[in-house]
């Protein structure tokens, strides 16, 4: 078989009917663009699915208080004093899996600055809720464990509060806000992400010392465990043992 004669009558076929020709690679390179597209949106979908997972907090355990019944009423977990700073503690010193783990107490109000205001939620936490939930600080700093043990009135805010307290473009780091009737003076802001898959506002939220949130937060416990690694880290003693409103443990 001659393929340079194949070659040749196939370029004269093509030549004589340049229409058909023209059409059938068309077909071709159109087939070809659609399959390599399709598989192109594919992988993106997955990959963002994935990451916003992994925002989510993909390797982390939520630990909720249990209900119980009290006189033939079922109670609401959420009015449960089930955890307590010791529990937090416990699993933050003494088990081996759990790469990080904070306390988390919340409340939902309104928080005020100057003329402005706004509905948001409050989270009593550790520093150690930012690596668990995958924030970041954009400016500013977070807050350190000396303001835990001190309950200091400090914060840091989301991007969509400082876009409702600060419209004018405000520096809002310095600034001091009440989240209802509680002074807190913001010390960092957010890196900013958006919303989440479920259509929540992952930037409209405070984050303070759960110490200082005691009395600004309903009791509604939670505790988040990190991601598993071979050994624990020390977590300092807190001063008090008080339970508080809510409670977060992380691992990841």
């Amino acid at each position: 078989m001659n393929y340079k004669n194949l070659i040749r009558i196939a370029l004269r076929a093509l030549s004589g009917n340049k229409f058909r020709g023209f059409l059938t690679m068309l077909g071709i390179i159109i087939g070809v663009a659609s399959v390599i597209a399709m598989l192109a949106i594919g992988q993106g979908s997955k990959r963002s699915i994935r990451e916003q997972i992994a925002e989510m907090g993909s390797n982390m355990i939520m630990i909720h208080p249990g209900a119980e019944r009290r006189g033939g009423v079922r109670m609401d977990p959420s009015e449960m004093q089930s955890l307590k700073i010791k529990d937090y503690l416990d699993l933050a010193t003494q088990t081996s899996y759990l790469d990080k783990c904070s306390p988390m107490v919340q409340s939902s109000g309104q928080v005020i600055y100057g003329a402005q205001n706004a509905q948001t939620s409050i989270y009593g936490v550790t520093p150690e809720y930012l690596d668990i939930r995958k924030y970041s600080i954009g400016d500013g700093d977070m807050f350190t464990q000396a303001d835990i043990k001190s309950s200091a009135k400090v914060c840091v805010v989301g991007q969509t509060v400082v876009d409702n307290l600060f419209p004018n473009g405000e520096n809002p780091i310095g600034k001091v806000i009440r989240f209802k009737t509680i002074p807190f003076r913001i010390v960092g802001v957010l890196t900013s992400k958006g919303y989440n898959s479920m259509g929540q506002d992952q930037d409209d939220l405070i984050l303070a010392p759960y110490t200082a949130c005691r009395n600004v937060c309903w009791p509604s416990r939670t505790c988040r465990v990190s991601s598993p690694r071979p050994s624990p880290r020390k977590i300092p003693t807190l001063p008090s043992t008080r339970s508080p409103k809510s409670c977060a443990p992380t691992t990841r």
